[in-house]
């Protein structure tokens, strides 16, 4: 079985939220659960990574390269997906080689992807690395760009009647899934992104680099307050809160996006953020796996 025949898309569904929170503004909240699709390429990963790998194929690439951290959804899915494929690949981490792997990264390498260690300065010239291996085809950091961005566009075709929804919600990081999901989204609804990183405020400009048309700008809006800390941070606030989703609406976060963006759902309806009587689509990303470095 190679991996679109694993992928279950057959198992993602929307799910109604009921919380008071909610229907105190008599708000209609449902959740896209991507994170049913597959164990390992979860939520949105599959997506990102789609066209690139086409791309390489097509291209008789003989090894593919992409970037992330010790804990990267990208880096474990892009590891899977090219085993599935049988495509060498090649992992670019950032940070010096550790003393103890993450189970993130030694699940990678169990998957036969090679992983080269990068010092945080020599990371951020990630073009110096691309031009060293010209014989790689090089996935960008988080699928980031133009094909991410249109396989992204494909997150909300699994939604029934996707047009009874006013505000389409989810976490972000590079910004891929946002313009993708906002270039696929319908004029009247309005997309909000809720960024995990701490004053990464060219988010705004990124995203809007990637929408195939001027007028999505309008559409389009990125939040920056619900960070807690930092990328991969978190409070015991936002701990407890996660774990009290999960027993009340059965609902699995991470603490890195999803955790992030489902606490600015509920927070900027209590602040009267979202009008009365409107409905909110939230995209459940996957990347449960970035919750055991809560334990490692």
């Amino acid at each position: 079985m190679n991996l679109p025949e694993e992928l279950n898309f057959n198992a993602v569904s929307v799910e109604s939220i009921k919380s008071e929170v909610f229907s105190s503004s008599n708000i209609h909240a449902d959740v896209l659960r991507l994170d049913k699709l597959h164990p390992v390429v979860s939520g949105n990963k599959w997506f990102k990574l789609k066209y690139y790998l086409q791309q390489a194929i097509a291209d008789n690439a003989k090894a593919v390269a992409t970037f992330g951290g010790a804990f990267s959804n990208h880096i474990i899915a892009a590891a899977y997906a090219c085993n599935k494929l049988n495509v060498k690949c090649t992992g670019f981490i950032r940070g010096e080689e550790p003393t103890n792997y993450s189970q993130t990264l030694l699940d990678a390498a169990a998957l036969n992807m090679q992983l080269k260690f990068l010092s945080r300065e020599a990371y951020k010239n990630k073009q110096a690395v691309i031009n060293e291996s010209p014989q790689m085809f090089f996935i960008p950091e988080g699928g980031f760009g133009i094909k991410g961005a249109k396989g992204a566009g494909e997150i909300l075709q699994p939604v029934p009647n996707l047009a009874a929804y006013d505000y389409i919600v989810c976490a972000v990081g590079t910004g891929t899934m946002l313009a993708g999901i906002t270039n696929a989204s319908l004029p009247h609804q309005q997309c909000i992104g809720i960024s995990v990183m701490k004053n990464n405020l060219s988010l705004n400009e990124t995203v809007n680099s990637l929408l195939t048309d001027e007028a999505r700008q309008k559409q389009v809006n990125v939040f920056h307050d619900y960070h807690f800390g930092g990328y991969a941070k978190h409070t015991s606030e936002l701990i407890a809160f996660m774990n009290q989703v999960k027993i009340n609406h059965q609902l699995p976060l991470d603490f890195v996006y999803t955790a992030k963006a489902f606490y600015a759902v509920c927070d900027l309806s209590a602040k009267k953020y979202f009008p009365e009587n409107v409905r909110i689509l939230f995209i459940h990303s996957g990347g449960l796996q970035g919750n055991r470095s809560l334990i490692s």
